[in-house]
């Protein structure tokens, strides 16, 4: 039996996890991430690598992006810092261990995940995105993901779908993110004046007939349903899969945003546009990187 390593670097806690190859999670551990000392979590990482004594092909890791997917390499991420940025973390990792190592961001994993394993198992345009704290995406084509020329492909989290719209953090106003993500709707509650600490709140103060609330939740799905259109004009995949909290914790919500999707396409593709939930857990990730390893090895 072989098996592989999945490792999820966040800027708080990393995740190393042990995989065989029906993807089943054999093993895992997690420490915190030092987030400014790279040596001392990739040195963790090893160790616990080691520790697995089996046969490994190779390692899949995702880090927080922005990330040089073509290089190996993070970028400048907010909650890493120092010597975090610009370091080739997959060669660095893959001397330590000797093993192949192969750098993707989070959403890019979760969506090849679901196209392995999970509600897109049974097609070969998949197109996921993780409607949480961000909002992120993955296009996978024929069980790979789609990169780009660059590596940015499906960092869309700046798409400006709004005129003049609201923005957090380094977001564009208008973009995507800062309008349909947990964490910008929760946000433009609070600046709205509503008492509320997550978006599932802000959802239930709509639907008991708060206005403001109402139009904050309503833009939400509007918005991303017209980006959901715009896809399938573009791209054409054979299902859309949401994931991340919004998504699955607030109820109705994707079938609200297909429904609105189907609005937005040319009548004779309305029967091709499929929104659907994720049925795969918080371990999509790591599922989704265990399996690039394998795919890489072969």
């Amino acid at each position: 039996m072989k098996y592989s390593v999945a490792i999820d670097i966040g800027g708080t806690n990393t995740r190393v996890a042990l995989a065989d190859e029906e993807l089943n999670i054999i093993e895992r551990k997690q420490f915190a991430t030092d987030s400014e000392n790279p040596d001392v979590t990739l040195g963790k990482i090893a160790e616990v690598i080691k520790s697995f004594d089996c046969d490994i092909v190779g390692a899949g890791m995702s880090c927080p992006g922005p990330l040089d997917l073509i290089n190996g390499k993070i970028l400048t991420p907010p909650n890493l810092k120092g010597q975090w940025h610009n370091l080739k973390v997959a060669e660095e990792l893959s001397k330590l261990i000797n093993k192949p190592v192969y750098l993707e961001n989070d959403a890019n994993l979760a969506g090849l995940a679901e196209a392995v394993v999970g509600e897109g198992k049974d097609y070969n345009y998949v197109q996921f995105f993780t409607v949480s704290t961000g909002l992120g995406a993955g296009f996978v084509i024929n069980k790979e993901i789609y990169h780009g020329a660059h590596g940015f492909g499906n960092e869309v989290a700046n798409c400006v779908m709004m005129k003049d719209g609201p923005s957090h953090g380094s977001i564009i106003p208008g973009g995507i993110e800062a309008i349909s993500s947990g964490t910008a709707i929760t946000s433009r509650a609070v600046k709205a004046g509503l008492d509320v600490k997550h978006a599932g709140e802000v959802n239930d103060l709509a639907k008991a007939g708060n206005e403001v609330a109402k139009q904050i939740m309503d833009d939400a799905k509007e918005y991303l349903a017209n980006f959901i259109g715009v896809v399938y004009g573009y791209a054409d995949p054979e299902i859309v899969i949401l994931g991340g909290s919004v998504a699955l914790k607030i109820d109705g919500f994707v079938e609200e945003v297909e429904a609105l999707a189907k609005e937005r396409v040319y009548e004779i593709m309305k029967p091709y546009v499929k929104v659907r939930k994720s049925t795969l857990n918080e371990d999509s990730g790591l599922i989704g990187a265990a399996y690039l390893a394998f795919s890489k090895a072969e």
